[in-house]
């Protein structure tokens, strides 16, 4: 999985946690990026816990029965404790060391229970005595919460509010409660309700009768309550989209962070108070999102309704409904409806242009009520040569319209804007989906049994094709050599292929493919099938009977949405298996809003690698190792004599030396003796930079006197003997300087290294 849009997160200063799927993402809170997918559940993980004594570990716990131990900074498994039970949500103190505490099923309902965790140097240790604490609680972990650092328990579930002391129990308060937070300092409980109103408890741990005062601002159920570490403050969120900050005691005075996009689900603040983290419900309702697949990460939110959004029960609002981007991308067309109940439907087709300059898109034409029913298709058209942009939309009113972009006529200030081409239908059945032809020369539109296809130049009707009985769900036209084939697919469980130069059915298999589409830059195609409640991947070619690549269920439930995201360089000496994915990345959403892609074990090694860099940049001290073999090393060292230094070999993010030192964790790195002949060969200064710097005016001074030393000193022989050798190649005075130098100095210890 690649992204999981609903999460459940730990806020860590630097780092934020988020369960995503059947793994555990690592964000940088500075950078944004994911950093690590710590990977070893087997199904949902349900719940992220920092390690109460260690803060640079956390604990994961997992619908598969396992709680699991992390390292995050390093992305590694430290331990897995075996429960045996599915786990719902996790809770931990720092007064209970070595316990935790999960809920788990219990009878057709929920029990608190706690786990000595066993110690062990194994990594797959059993966990299996568990002693139940509370019983008859919520699985919703906003529900459960500790109390002064751990000496109560606060448990809220339907109308009851329940405290466990561990010395004592106490029980209180009638309400329907929604989720349940504790002052870290003073004894107080806040409950949030459904009736939008929170309440503080105090006085509950004493004999006399419990206290309670309320806060009111949410009309609707408030939906997740957190205080600040100090408790100086308490956060507040629900369907209104607004984070709500309360001044704890001082309840009258609130502060609003307003149109968040979507209601507030779950709220995390960092240990040092000065980051907070809201998770949000599904935000499609009246925003468009723009998501990088490539750097995992949430670019903006697009306005699409550009209306407030009124959270009350029963009122219809506007939704986007559908969207279709044209090829070179930019050109975005949303579609918009509102069905009141005793009113027709209301429709607005909007196009918007991308901005370069704002690097956002900006409407451009908005067209009220395109058709007189629901819109069932829209396509652009994606011929890069096309000399025009078009846009097809089809409808229950039994009508396809194209939609063409020409200039304004009578000003021309105005810029060009959309308008209607042509409108089109067939024997008064109901269009069901259409899609261009990849050279825009062809349009095909399904009226349930018939596929037409006609021409955009003329619009001229060219030819009808028939299958089997049954609606046609989905059109897709073939790409590259394979142009002359359009596929389809039915309600009857059909993929169809027709030769469109025969005019006549090539071939069909009983299939439920639930979406089909095409790879823009091959041959290649996906069909999703779905049976038995998961989906199956095949990728094939028109042309050819067997698929290139099969997999059995890929994802559980339907496929929604896929797309095949082109790559900014071709992927080279890829496994036969992955070849379909040289040109091309495939992406797909599930009904689960799970969104997943397909990655070779080259890309693996890739994100692997990159992670880790984005680990070190991100959270290395600036100590002085870091600045000799970080981004920031200085490259000018000045020599020792003060004169001209040696330009010294600078050292490669890349070389083993600095792979071995940086990106592998301390504990299993090899012996010290083995890294150090590494990294010392790395730090030294090469003989041709030694001999290319020139002599300092104290190294001149310190020659002349050792040439005039050696010769007083030197016999006559000698220096008769030098004269008659006067063939032989002299040395320089800067070589014979330095070779003095080198001989005086003592190399062993650099020979005993290397040798070891």
């Amino acid at each position: 999985p690649c992204n999981v849009l609903k999460r459940k997160g730990v806020c860590c200063c630097r780092f934020l946690l988020c369960a995503s799927g059947e793994c555990v993402k690592v964000f940088s809170t500075s950078t944004e990026e994911c950093i690590h997918d710590l990977r070893g559940h087997t199904e949902l993980v349900t719940g992220v816990l920092l390690r109460p004594s260690n803060h640079l570990q956390v604990y994961s716990c997992s619908a598969d029965g396992t709680v699991r131990l992390w390292d995050f900074t390093d992305g590694i498994l430290i331990k897995t404790y075996v429960i045996g039970y599915p786990i719902y949500s996790i809770y931990a103190s720092a007064n209970h060391e070595g316990v935790i505490f999960l809920v788990t099923p219990a009878q057709k309902m929920f029990q608190l229970v706690a786990v000595q965790l066993p110690q062990s140097g194994d990594q797959l240790v059993e966990a299996r005595e568990l002693s139940a604490v509370l019983s008859d609680v919520s699985s919703n972990p906003a529900a459960i919460v500790f109390g002064r650092g751990g000496e109560y328990i606060a448990s809220a579930n339907g109308l009851q509010l329940e405290v466990y002391f561990f010395k004592k129990q106490k029980k209180g308060g009638k309400n329907t409660f929604m989720c349940v937070a504790c002052h870290p300092k003073d004894d107080c409980i806040a409950t949030g309700h459904e009736d939008g109103k929170i309440r503080l408890w105090r006085n509950f741990n004493h004999k006399k009768e419990y206290t309670y005062s309320t806060l009111h601002w949410h009309h609707s159920a408030v939906s997740s309550l957190c205080f600040t570490p100090e408790g100086t403050n308490l956060l507040s969120g629900g369907i209104e989209s607004v984070l709500v900050q309360w001044r704890y005691n001082q309840e009258s005075q609130r502060d609003f962070l307003p149109r968040l996009g979507a209601a507030i689900t779950h709220i995390a603040v960092s240990p040092d108070g000065a980051l907070f983290c809201t998770s949000h419900s599904d935000n499609s309702k009246d925003k468009n999102k723009f998501y990088s697949l490539q750097r995992d990460k949430l670019l903006y939110n697009l306005d699409i309704v550009q209306q407030e959004y009124i959270h009350e029960s029963g009122l219809q609002q506007f939704e986007v409904v559908k969207a279709a981007f044209n090829a070179s991308g930019n050109w975005l067309a949303t579609v918009e409806e509102r069905k009141q109940k005793a009113a027709e439907l209301e429709l607005n087709l909007k196009l918007w242009a991308y901005d370069e300059q704002t690097q956002s898109f900006v409407l451009n034409t908005t067209i009220s009520a395109p058709h007189e029913a629901q819109i069932t298709a829209m396509c652009f058209c994606h011929a890069a040569d096309s000399q025009t942009t078009m846009l097809a939309s089809t409808s229950k009113d039994g009508h396809f319209k194209a939609w063409q972009l020409a200039a304004q006529a009578h000003t021309e200030d105005e810029g060009p804007s959309w308008s209607c081409d042509f409108v089109g239908a067939y024997h008064d059945l109901v269009p069901e989906c259409c899609c261009f032809s990849a050279d825009g020369s062809l349009l095909a539109v399904s009226f349930q049994e018939v596929v037409t296809v006609w021409s955009p130049a003329s619009w001229e009707l060219l030819t009808t094709l028939s299958q089997p009985p049954g609606a046609i769900r989905d059109l897709c036209f073939g790409r590259l050599s394979c142009s002359k084939y359009l596929l389809g697919t039915s309600a009857n469980n059909l993929l169809c292929c027709w030769n469109l130069l025969t005019c006549s059915l090539e071939w069909s298999t009983s299939m439920d493919v639930s979406l089909l589409l095409a790879d823009p830059l091959s041959e290649n195609m996906a069909a999703f099938c779905c049976q038995a409640g998961c989906t199956d991947l095949f990728v094939f070619k028109p042309s050819e009977p067997r698929p290139l690549f099969s997999r059995k269920e890929v994802c559980s439930g339907k496929v929604t949405r896929a797309v095949f995201a082109p790559r900014e360089e071709m992927l080279e000496s890829c496994e036969e298996s992955s070849q379909w994915l040289n040109h091309s990345q495939l992406y797909f959403l599930t009904q689960y809003m799970d969104l997943m892609t397909f990655t070779t074990k080259a890309e693996e090694d890739r994100l692997m690698a990159s992670s880790k860099q984005l680990v070190i940049d991100d959270s290395v001290a600036m100590t002085p190792f870091y600045l000799l073999l970080g981004k920031h090393r200085q490259q000018e060292n000045q020599d020792s004599l003060g004169g001209m230094s040696a330009e010294r070999t600078p050292l490669p993010q890349g070389s083993v030396a600095i792979r071995e030192l940086l990106q592998t964790p301390a504990h299993v790195l090899p012996s010290t003796s083995y890294l150090c002949s590494m990294f010392v060969q790395s730090l030294l200064i090469s003989a041709k930079d030694i001999l290319s710097s020139s002599p300092t005016e104290h190294e001149k001074e310190e020659e002349d006197s050792e040439g005039e030393m050696e010769s007083s000193t030197r016999p006559k022989e000698s220096l008769e003997s030098e004269a008659t050798e006067s063939a032989a190649p002299a040395l320089t005075k800067a070589q014979a300087r330095e070779l003095r130098r080198v001989k005086k100095l003592d190399h062993s210890w650099l020979a005993g290294l290397l040798d070891s």
